[in-house]
């Protein structure tokens, strides 16, 4: 794969930090970016070439663009859109203003990143757009709505430009994770703390017994068919280096179920079943 080159988002932990490693131990020259500069240094120090890139700040994504292809003589092989947080809480307790951020991260800046690297990618004649979702992106869980609506957009958009592409040189690909050990808990925390007002929620029992006990768990065992980052990497290879790659990936059992689920079983069904977890 020498000279093969990759743009991945989120790469300052878990998902996007082993598919930056692993896919430059094989030979892919790799642009790992993270919303802090920190990270970025810690990154370069650790081999990678890195620089800022938070799509939140859309100059931040001009200018991460322009220095791949500033770097590369304006060619891109493959994009690996990664980088997503959560917010949890109930639905009716979400301010707009999180909803907007959220969205922002989740979904507006992984299409303006598209938009911006695509025109490259068709103008040589190749080119693969992978965007990591979740199981989430196709069933819905309780206290996960403004993540769940983030990737359920995701993936209309994501499978619209795959039709739009079908005709074109450049891939369309889906990576739908489902319970992977990575450190969106603790970042989760963060945003809680910032845009929930729990205690003046009309569920505020229901926080104090389900969702913040969750939320805030301090063991480490794992969630139910949880997997180590590198499980997403191996279906990332996959896409990449495949002649011909798959326009979805499921990675976990929990996701393979979900899927499966969602094809056999009526609404009323799926809700009665994911009102229990």
């Amino acid at each position: 794969m020498t000279g093969k080159t990759i743009l991945i988002t989120g790469c300052s932990s878990g998902i996007g930090y082993d598919a930056a490693h692993t896919l430059h131990k094989r030979g892919w020259r790799v642009f790992a970016t993270c919303r802090n500069l920190k990270d970025c240094k810690r990154l370069r120090d650790e081999g990678l070439e890195s620089f800022r890139l938070d799509y939140e700040d859309e100059a931040s994504i001009k200018r991460a663009v322009k220095e791949v292809f500033k770097r590369t003589g304006g060619t891109l092989d493959a994009l690996y859109n990664n980088g997503a947080y959560a917010i949890p809480a109930f639905t009716q307790d979400y301010p707009r203003d999180a909803l907007r951020a959220i969205f922002e991260a989740n979904f507006f800046g992984y299409f303006d990143l598209i938009n911006q690297v695509l025109p490259a990618m068709l103008k040589q004649g190749h080119g693969r757009i992978i965007n990591c979702s979740s199981v989430l992106g196709m069933t819905a869980m309780k206290g996960r709505g403004a993540y769940n609506a983030t990737k359920f957009a995701m993936e209309g958009l994501t499978d619209t430009l795959r039709l739009e592409m079908r005709d074109q040189p450049v891939d369309i690909i889906l990576v739908e994770p489902g319970p992977i050990t990575t450190d969106i808990r603790q970042n989760a925390q963060k945003q809680f703390e910032k845009w929930i007002d729990w205690e003046a929620s009309l569920g505020r029992k229901a926080y104090e017994s389900t969702l913040i006990p969750r939320l805030y768990a301090t063991d480490t065992k794992p969630d139910t068919g949880e997997l180590p980052s590198e499980a997403v990497t191996k279906k990332l290879i996959h896409a990449l280096e495949s002649p011909r790659p798959r326009p979805r990936y499921y990675v976990t059992t929990p996701t393979y179920v979900a899927g499966f689920l969602k094809r056999i079983l009526s609404t009323r069904a799926l809700d009665y079943l994911y009102s229990r977890v």
